[in-house]
């Protein structure tokens, strides 16, 4: 559920400084599935990364270059292509004539719950980075991590000098990711927790929410959260014979905004397909899951 904020507290278009290194700005697009909005991260003092350039907005994108204020932009990097991220890429490469690199392309039709989430078809790098590789400016340096789950094509980036881990979607820091097949999967969203667990990040700084200051913690318990989603499921199915997404979701989340439902519904969904590749749980037909 979406947890009560003021505003005012996080300003958009405002640029603030997070870290020596790190600023962050606000875009204005607020909603059940993006807390605050988006926030978009410049990276550096003399030249700059930015990540995650957010809604193709006039006002983000002139909150965008003030915040440059003239400054070259080494990148233009993007997590992965939900259309609150990385719409604003292009148009601010063509202002700052920044290439744009990061996650690969992926277009497909997404039966989500999310307006806001259905991906950019328009988005187009200049460079495609993989797992490892780095882009570098005065005093920084990026580094690609992928984290497949939230989407396919989902990177993190390591900022090497400040320890720090721009986690986009895949660890935010209001709530848990929505994992939407076909492309969101459960089973890869786990090994990338599993990955980011393995880390010594000291600070994590999300797409969404607030920065992560003990991100061990914060992962460990949201392994620990999905695992106990999944036991919800098992004992749902072993208790009625056989059940509907709807019917699982209607229990196991009451008291959370109906808005969500939907949302969780696909995360629902990727738990099953998940028990279902482990031979735990499998369809029955008619939208009914049961036991393996």
């Amino acid at each position: 559920m979406q947890p009560p904020f003021d505003p005012a507290d996080l300003p958009t278009g405002v640029l603030m400084q997070v870290s020596p290194l790190v600023a962050r700005v606000l875009a204005p697009n607020p909603s059940p599935f993006t807390y605050t909005g988006t926030q978009t991260y410049l990276v550096g003092t003399d030249a700059v990364a930015v990540i995650d350039p957010g809604p193709d907005d006039p006002a983000h994108l002139g909150a965008l270059t003030a915040g440059i204020a003239g400054r070259p932009v080494v990148a233009i990097l993007c997590t992965h292509t939900h259309r609150d991220h990385s719409p604003a890429a292009r148009p601010l490469s063509e202002l700052t004539g920044a290439p744009i690199v990061g996650c690969a392309p992926l277009t497909l039709e997404d039966d989500g719950p999310r307006a806001d989430a259905a991906f950019d078809a328009h988005y187009m790098p200049d460079r495609i980075m993989a797992d490892g590789e780095r882009v570098s400016g005065p005093g920084w340096t990026l580094e690609a991590v992928a984290t497949p789950g939230h989407t396919s094509n989902h990177l993190c980036f390591a900022l090497i000098e400040e320890k720090a881990l721009f986690s986009g979607d895949h660890v935010m820091g209001w709530s848990t990711s929505v994992i939407s097949p076909p492309d969101g999967d459960m089973t890869a969203y786990m090994a990338s927790m599993q990955r980011l667990l393995e880390r010594d990040d000291a600070i994590y700084y999300p797409a969404h929410g607030d920065p992560v200051e003990q991100p061990q913690r914060l992962v460990r318990g949201m392994m620990g959260h999905r695992k106990q989603r999944e036991g919800q499921i098992l004992r749902f199915l072993e208790r009625n014979g056989s059940g509907a997404i709807p019917d699982m979701v209607a229990e196991m989340y009451r008291g959370v905004d109906p808005r969500l439902h939907s949302a969780a519904g696909r995360s629902v969904l990727a738990h099953l397909i998940d028990l279902d590749a482990r031979g735990l749980a499998r369809p029955a037909g008619n939208g009914l899951w049961r036991t393996g």
